[in-house]
C-alpha cells in the first residue's frame, strides 16, 4: 500500500513538473520591440527580444520580461527588479511610467 501511494504521488509531481517545463514561453508584443525616442528630451530607449536599454541610464542592456502591463528589468538577473508600467502602447507611441512615477512618452 505504501509503494502504491508513493508511486501515485511521484507520478503526480512528475506530471506537474513536466507541464511547467514544457509550457510555451510568454510571447512579447511585437509593437514593444524597436528603437524608441523620447518626445520630451530626445533620450533613446532600445528594446530587443532579450534586452532593454535606456541610453541615458546605462550603455549596457538589461534583461527584461513583461507581465501584464508592466515591464520588469534587471541587470544580469540581479534583484530587485526595476518596474516600468505601460500606460499606452501601439505601433508608433509608447507611454511609460518610470520607477519614479513620471510619465515618459516615446515614439518610433
Amino acid at each position: 500500500m505504501k509503494t502504491i501511494t508513493f508511486l501515485i504521488i511521484s507520478l503526480a509531481c512528475a506530471v506537474m513538473l513536466m507541464s511547467v517545463a514544457c509550457s510555451p514561453k510568454q510571447k512579447r508584443d511585437p509593437n514593444l520591440i524597436g528603437e524608441w525616442k523620447s518626445t520630451a528630451d530626445g533620450s533613446k530607449l532600445n528594446i530587443t527580444d532579450k534586452g532593454f536599454m535606456m541610453a541615458k541610464d546605462s550603455p549596457e542592456p538589461e534583461d527584461y520580461f513583461v507581465k501584464g502591463d508592466t515591464i520588469y528589468t534587471s541587470f544580469e538577473g540581479n534583484l530587485p527588479y526595476t518596474k516600468y508600467a505601460i500606460k499606452h502602447l501601439d505601433e508608433h507611441v509608447l507611454k511609460l511610467f518610470t520607477p519614479d512615477s513620471t510619465l515618459v512618452e516615446f515614439s518610433k
